[in-house]
């Protein structure tokens, strides 16, 4: 399992669609890394249920702070890796610092994920 970590609040201003849009852009690296014989893992697909699940009215609340960087930390243990996506993000960077301190790989690139392949693309 590898947990993808980049930026989710960072620069949105918890505006709902930035948050969605920082969502997608870890989300794409979903595939890639199921294709090289992975499981992917983000930590809001476990942490934005959990939040609904105890009030939560959206990212920011005091709720929300209570369970968005604690479900990365508490997935950690059951990652084999961590692929660090670009762009400022304190969560990410928690993430990767707990990672190293565990001597878990750190991947700044799902081409260096093993067993990844390029795709292959479909000539027409």
């Amino acid at each position: 399992m590898i947990l993808i970590a980049g930026p989710y609040r960072s620069g949105t201003g918890d505006d709902p669609d930035l948050l969605a849009a920082n969502l997608r852009a870890l989300e794409e690296a979903a595939w890639p890394v199921f294709r090289a014989g992975h499981v992917p893992m983000i930590g809001e697909w476990v942490a934005l249920p959990v939040m609904r699940g105890a009030g939560s009215a959206g990212v920011g609340d005091a709720v929300s702070e209570q369970v968005l960087y604690p479900t990365a930390e508490r997935l950690l243990p059951h990652c084999d890796a961590v692929l660090r996506l670009p762009g400022a993000s304190t969560g990410a960077d928690q993430d990767v610092r707990i990672a190293r301190e565990r001597g878990l790989p750190v991947y700044e690139r799902v081409e260096d994920i093993p067993g990844y392949a390029a795709p292959v693309l479909e000539q027409a």
